[in-house]
């Protein structure tokens, strides 16, 4: 009875330790996934995050956007921001950091009857693009500042 009992535990743990490795992906071949990545699109995260915000949707450069902003930071972790418009009907306005881990720094839902002016501290990783897009019941519109970091803040 303990030969049977010994060589279960023997199979469950060799089982169990291949499992994890497999899982782990140790036992995948390098060349495999370079042939994926190569296959793939090389879009930005910005890019991938404007295609899961707005589904594809036209977005316009507009003048109507006012964006005040540092052109230099020397801390990225609180860099503030005042976004305002003179477009009309404005249902939204999104702030996204070009070169952040996550580009969607902010994203404001506003009211018909408010003044569409928002401000915020953004936590920026480094020097990059800050993109604002204003949704109207017109379209999309959008304006982008550069900004330079010393100091990142991710």
């Amino acid at each position: 009875m303990s030969d049977n009992r010994r060589t279960f535990i023997k199979k469950s743990v060799a089982f169990g330790g291949y499992s994890l490795i497999a899982a782990g992906g140790l036992l995948d071949s390098p060349d495999a996934n370079a042939e994926w990545l190569a296959d793939t699109p090389s879009t930005t995260i910005l890019q991938q995050t404007l295609k899961r915000l707005f589904k594809d949707r036209q977005i316009i450069e507009s003048d109507k956007i006012g964006i005040q902003i540092p052109k230099t930071a020397e801390n990225g972790a609180a860099v503030p921001i005042t976004v305002t418009s003179s477009l009309n009907n404005v249902e939204s306005i999104a702030i996204l950091v070009e070169k952040n881990p996550i580009p969607l720094a902010a994203k404001f839902e506003l009211s018909p009857d408010l003044e569409p002016f928002v401000s915020t501290r953004l936590k920026i990783a480094e020097s990059s693009a800050v993109v604002v897009i204003v949704e109207t019941g017109e379209g999309f519109y959008s304006a982008a500042e550069k900004i330079i970091v010393t100091l990142g803040g991710c």
